[in-house]
């Protein structure tokens, strides 16, 4: 075969057809228009199997020495944009390969001994996620430090804490905060665990089976740093499953939608929070929107579109699940779906990283309006039953006594605070003049002074147990 005709789509991989593929089919199947994205890790892979092909006798000196060279410029033309992508090449990896054989001959066609398309791209796009993963880690490391920090500043804000949206107890708001950095840290464990898993090698499965040639598939997989805490290559054992799992993609998607559901539920407590019925933040102006009609509106723009972004993402991982369900082994032309919504994914949630830490580090906190709606909701309440408790009242009986003092506050239109001692008094005789330290925010917030509470002593310890860890 001539250089010139591996540019001919129809004779890339046979001489077996006796007709041209369609314009339109060529359009359908083709996928150079997203997976180009892929080059970098197209041609890393390519240089580790020239490499390990030439220690092995497989491949002349000579060859690699031209590979290695025709490699260098086309990325340079890659990274300078000269490079011209062609759609009759269907994909990344022809579209390589057809610029190395017309600049090194028959060095280039040589490359492709003792692999497949099938394991090549299951290396490539591994590699690409792995190196994807790593920066994702490291943004979720940086979001966390950003939360900390607010979390630090503002571990003595009292915030009405919340269950179905009633005011429940009041919170320091920086504990608030520190419990999406539990999130966000268990998102960048299941990454790190994702990670493992997809950096191992499929390369040298070939089409399905393996191959006759002497490949050393463990030098490979050490030149791409597919190796363990122990330095040990992770290779892909079973040939068949090398070229056909896509598990890792599956488990990252999963790993990502778990991540942006941590974001939505933070973005709609923003939503709130900034709203006028709550106004307990306010966010800078250059992550929101006005109104084409209203003149005075603040729109949250950014939290509203990451509620929406983590809808995508759940879809993408939805997609990739029904793409693998009712595959046979080994490689199918279905995995070719894959990569759209695993690209997607990653952009998604890489951008949602990035401008979070701007908007979270540039959260204005008002710390008066918290205050003022945790002491409309009665949220010292469970401190008063806590109280009588101690006084020797079972809890069920200090529950009950409790709620009819609830219920008076409400109709005098006071808190219980405001209640006078007499009158307090009149629900339980153990009642005495303490009871107005336990009824503060201030006494209550205090008051819960133990491992994983919200008491300001509480958050600052783990305040600096984060801190440590993050580095």
């Amino acid at each position: 075969m001539s250089t010139n005709q591996l540019d001919k789509k129809s004779e890339a991989w046979s001489a077996l057809f006796s007709e041209p593929m369609s314009e339109l089919v060529k359009r359908y199947t083709a996928s150079v228009g997203f997976d180009q994205r892929l080059w970098k890790a197209d041609i890393t892979g390519s240089l580790a199997h020239a490499d390990m092909l030439c220690a092995q006798g497989i491949l002349g000196t000579e060859d690699h020495a031209f590979i290695v060279r025709g490699m260098a410029q086309i990325t340079a033309e890659i990274e300078a944009g000269t490079f011209e992508w062609k759609l009759d090449l269907e994909d990344v990896h022809l579209n390589i390969e057809a610029r190395l054989t017309t600049l090194v001959g028959d060095a280039g066609k040589r490359l492709h001994t003792g692999r497949s398309r099938n394991d090549q791209v299951a290396t490539d796009v591994r590699l690409w996620l792995r190196d994807e993963i790593a920066a994702l880690i490291e943004l979720l490391a940086e979001l966390q430090r950003v939360l900390v920090g607010v979390a630090d500043a503002n571990a003595e804000v009292i915030l009405p804490g919340f269950t179905h949206l009633q005011v429940a107890q009041p919170v320091s708001f920086g504990h608030h905060l520190l419990a999406y950095v539990e999130m966000f840290a268990r998102d960048a464990e299941r990454l790190l665990d994702v990670r493992r898993r997809t950096n191992r090698l499929p390369l040298g499965a070939a089409a399905l089976a393996g191959t006759s040639y002497p490949l050393d598939r463990e030098r490979v997989a050490r030149t791409l740093g597919m190796v363990d805490a122990d330095g040990r290559a992770c290779v892909c054992q079973n040939s068949l499953d090398a070229v056909s799992d896509r598990d890792f993609a599956m488990e990252f998607a999963a790993a990502a939608s778990i991540c942006m559901i941590h974001f939505s539920r933070l973005s709609e407590e923003l939503v709130l929070w900034m709203s006028q019925s709550f106004g307990f933040i306010d966010l800078a102006d250059r992550f929101c929107t006005g109104s084409s009609i209203m003149p005075q509106k603040k729109n949250p723009d950014v939290p509203e579109l990451a509620r929406g972004k983590t809808g995508r993402v759940v879809g993408h991982l939805m997609g990739l699940l029904m793409l693998m369900k009712g595959q046979p082994l080994a490689y199918n032309k279905d995995n070719q779906e894959d990569k759209e919504p695993l690209f997607d994914t990653v952009d998604t949630l890489r951008d949602t990283l990035r401008i979070f830490c701007e908007l979270v580090a540039g959260i204005t906190v008002k710390p008066e309006a918290m205050e003022r709606a945790a002491l409309r909701g009665y949220a010292t309440a469970t401190d008063l039953a806590d109280y009588l408790v101690k006084k020797g009242l079972p809890f069920r009986d200090a529950h009950e006594v409790v709620a009819h003092a609830v219920k008076l506050a409400i109709q005098q239109g006071c808190d219980l605070s405001a209640l006078p001692l007499d009158v307090l008094r009149g629900f339980h005789a153990g009642i005495g003049d303490d009871v107005f330290a336990v009824l503060s925010l201030r006494g209550s917030l205090n008051a819960r002074d133990v491992l994983g509470g919200t008491a300001p002593n509480q958050v600052r310890a783990q305040v600096a147990r984060h801190r440590a860890r993050l580095g």
